[in-house]
């Protein structure tokens, strides 16, 4: 079952000529853990579902590997730069577990904007989750502390943090691993 479909469907009604379309322009791929599905410094302008993995983004600074978020299974995901602008992404996105997707272009994206306007409005509104999203994250950044971000993640993806690495999730949570496991232990 296309999962990308799926998802799209929680924002707006598809058409059948619409839904015909999508299933013909949306691709499939698995990929295996450690592998990539965009560098730092790429332009793949892909929007992505996760039937069955993981994935995270993260930047590097100073040999650093510092993660930004990750993504799970029914998700909706890709990198924000080259996926609304066609610029190179800042980013790089990393499956963490043996995956499988299914994606489609921004190319395909554009052309089913212009041809159906239930599809700009779909748009429209994952661009206006991922500035809530984007915007959560920042103040949560700027006014919480590592011990009320933790649990927010413990919350919102009780499942992720069992199958994400302790080093991946302080690097999210923006903290030694050894900070990270004080605050577990309270």
């Amino acid at each position: 079952m296309n999962v990308l479909l799926q998802q799209l469907k929680k924002y707006g009604s598809l058409t059948l000529d619409l839904e015909e379309e999508l299933l013909k322009k949306t691709k499939h791929i698995t990929k295996q853990k450690g592998d990539f599905f965009l560098k730092q410094g790429q332009i793949v302008s892909n929007l992505f579902v996760i039937e069955e993995g993981l994935v995270r983004a993260f930047y590097k600074k100073d040999d650093r590997e510092i993660t930004v978020w990750f993504g799970l299974e029914n998700m909706i995901l890709g990198s924000v730069i080259p996926l609304f602008f066609n610029l190179p992404s800042l980013e790089n996105i990393q499956f963490l577990e043996d995956s499988s997707i299914y994606y489609i272009s921004r190319e395909d994206m554009n052309e089913l904007y212009q041809k159906y306007h239930q599809m700009e409005v779909i748009g429209r509104k994952l661009a206006e989750e991922y500035c809530k999203i984007l915007e959560e994250r920042v103040i949560s950044l700027q006014t919480e502390s590592a011990e009320e971000r933790y649990h927010t993640l413990l919350k919102n993806e009780p499942k992720a943090a069992q199958r994400i690495s302790l080093g991946h999730i302080a690097s999210y949570l923006g903290i030694a691993q050894e900070t990270l496991s004080r605050i577990r232990k309270k």
